[in-house]
């Protein structure tokens, strides 16, 4: 965190607990669900729980919405963030009540914190900045790295309770991350930028003010980009359903005689981020005026993510027709080249939007842009629901000719989105 603002450090840990939370008890979401009823779980077809994991994933982001609106025009940011947290912690320690109905008042509830926490959270790390500030795409790197930190630790604490132990103590166990995630950031609150009361003063002077023709090229730009990030995410999610079930149906789970979690692979992810996170902000930092324009980062995204996927196919065939169980590094080369893409797409795409958005609508834009990862997550679900009935391996190769086209389609677009806005 050397060289950049305090509260970084303040709203990299809430984010970090945040997404310790979410990632610890969606990596137990759909195997809960088609676990057998004597097994503790709820005893769901694959068809049925992998639309009820896409509906509750797109959920979540779509909430961020009028979560960033109502930080926006009602109670600020920091509030926001400190009242969605409660409700996230609420939504966990409700699901670890071994009950159906509490199982859904659970995921209600954190569908509603993660909309007043996750857009506000960013927006707060894009206060920190001035627009102009060469730190702002490493800065949001780092903070891509809390969010990982997190991911990481998630599945390997919540998946090793609720896999070997019981569900409901996973779940449990999320809910307490969050607990402390929200207790480091009241004691941070010091080192946040610019007070609510103030922030909301300027927001109520804006208010009847017009959007500039300047402002809806930025609103364009961002809007292009939206479009190609759904692609993204809609198979880059994979990694909560297809994936999960090919780990914990095809993939080789021991090591020397020692068997783990198939939850475990959701950990490989984030760890690769963590490693790499540091490299990617020197890296922008390094190349100065040489440095990539955000389309351009996002183009890469797109086809590193096709080439992971690509790589998995061979491996998914072998696996489904020849019956046997394939080695890890299969899906540890697809987590590791997801990775890449992941860093060239998601903290740009974070970093953008807070750089080019009309300061009056930066909370609202934000939620927008975590629209992209709500209907990516549930078109994630919805292709995860044909599991069934298709070999994974051919839903696998959608996966890579998706983000192949969309790369190939916004490598021609990159100079209009430069008319559009010359900070795209």
């Amino acid at each position: 965190m050397l060289g950049h603002p305090r509260g970084l450090a303040t709203l990299f840990f809430t984010e970090m607990w945040e997404r310790f939370s979410y990632y610890g008890m969606r990596a137990l979401l759909l195997l809960f669900m088609v676990a057998p009823i004597a097994g503790g779980g709820l005893g769901f077809t694959t068809r049925r729980a992998a639309t009820i994991y896409g509906l509750y994933t797109m959920a979540v982001y779509a909430s961020s919405i009028p979560g960033g609106w109502f930080a926006d025009r009602v109670i600020g940011h920091y509030r926001s963030v400190l009242f969605g947290g409660v409700l996230i912690t609420l939504g966990h320690f409700s699901m670890a009540i071994p009950t159906l109905p509490t199982f859904f008042l659970g995921l209600a509830l954190i569908v509603l914190g993660t909309g007043m926490l996750k857009p506000n959270v960013s927006t707060m790390v894009g206060f920190l900045y001035k627009p102009d500030d060469a730190r702002r795409d490493a800065g949001f790197s780092l903070f891509y790295m809390g969010i990982n930190l997190g991911a990481m630790t998630a599945p390997l604490v919540c998946g090793f309770l609720g896999q070997k132990l019981n569900w409901h103590y996973g779940f449990a166990a999320a809910g307490v991350g969050m607990l402390i995630g929200l207790t480091q950031y009241i004691l941070g609150r010091k080192h946040l930028p610019e007070s609510t009361s103030t922030r909301e003063r300027a927001i109520d002077d804006a208010a009847n003010e017009p959007l500039t023709a300047s402002d809806w090229k930025r609103i364009g730009a961002i809007c292009v980009l939206f479009l190609f990030a759904l692609v993204f995410w809609s198979v880059f999610e994979q990694a909560g359903s297809t994936l999960t079930l090919f780990a914990d149906h095809h993939t080789r789970l021991s090591i020397l005689g020692w068997t783990f979690p198939s939850s475990w692979f959701q950990s490989e992810q984030p760890l690769f981020v963590i490693a790499l996170a540091p490299v990617f902000a020197w890296l922008w930092v390094r190349l100065g005026k040489y440095e990539p324009s955000s389309a351009t980062k996002f183009t890469l995204g797109l086809a590193l993510t096709a080439i992971g996927f690509l790589i998995l196919i061979p491996a998914a065939r072998i696996a489904e027709t020849q019956h046997v169980r394939v080695s890890p590094i299969w899906l540890t080369l697809l987590y590791f080249v997801h990775t890449l893409g992941e860093l060239c797409l998601s903290p740009v795409g974070l970093s953008l939007v807070t750089k080019i958005s009309p300061k009056k609508v930066v909370g609202l834009m934000m939620g927008c842009w975590f629209l992209a990862t709500s209907l990516g997550n549930f078109f994630a679900g919805l292709i995860a629901s044909f599991a069934d009935r298709y070999p994974l391996y051919r839903i696998f190769t959608v996966d890579f000719m998706l983000p192949a086209i969309g790369a190939i389609a916004l490598a021609m677009l990159i100079r209009p989105l430069r008319s559009l806005s010359s900070k795209a």
